[in-house]
């Protein structure tokens, strides 16, 4: 069973967005629980080379880009997974574009599963050491993690692309 977390803040200024779908540390109330994650929970999924999808509201048939393409590049830092994607001409793509410029997006979110040894669970906190991410998703809707943020921009700021994954808002 694919897990999906939310997050929020995102602001634009233009066709890219960019910013982070997950913090690592800050606590998120999931139902009966409290969830953390943790530094490097998504190093070995993005080393594996696998393709991860962006979509748009969790939704399969409204794709944003995807790593394989290089539409979307994914890259941990020291303050969570940093994102960069560019959106189509698509009518999903317009669609976010135009809410993101209002400020109305509700955030960022990612879908993933969890392996016998990528969780720890103390009482009722659950650490997320090491999940399979499968996608990450823009969201009209609330998040469960505060503190994510993605921009929304004309073009590529910088000719180095790590960078730009790596701002903060």
């Amino acid at each position: 069973m694919i897990e999906q977390r939310f997050a929020h803040e995102v602001r634009a200024s233009g066709r890219t967005l960019s910013g982070y779908v997950a913090r690592f540390g800050t606590e998120a109330r999931i139902g009966s629980f409290v969830e953390v994650i943790k530094p490097g929970a998504f190093r070995a999924s993005l080393d594996s080379g696998a393709d991860v999808l962006a979509l748009a509201d969790h939704d399969p048939s409204r794709v944003l880009g995807r790593t394989r393409s290089g539409t979307l590049h994914l890259a941990e830092d020291g303050e969570g997974l940093a994102f960069s994607l560019q959106l189509p001409d698509t009518q999903a793509g317009r669609d976010l574009v135009a809410l993101a410029e209002r400020g109305d997006l509700g955030g960022c979110s990612f879908g993933f599963t969890v392996g016998a040894d990528g969780e720890r669970w103390t009482g009722n906190k659950r650490e997320l050491r090491a999940v399979t991410l499968h996608e990450v998703s823009i969201v009209q809707s609330w998040p469960a993690y505060d503190g994510t943020s993605a921009n929304l921009r004309h073009r590529m700021p910088h000719a180095d692309h790590r960078r730009l994954w790596l701002e903060t808002v």
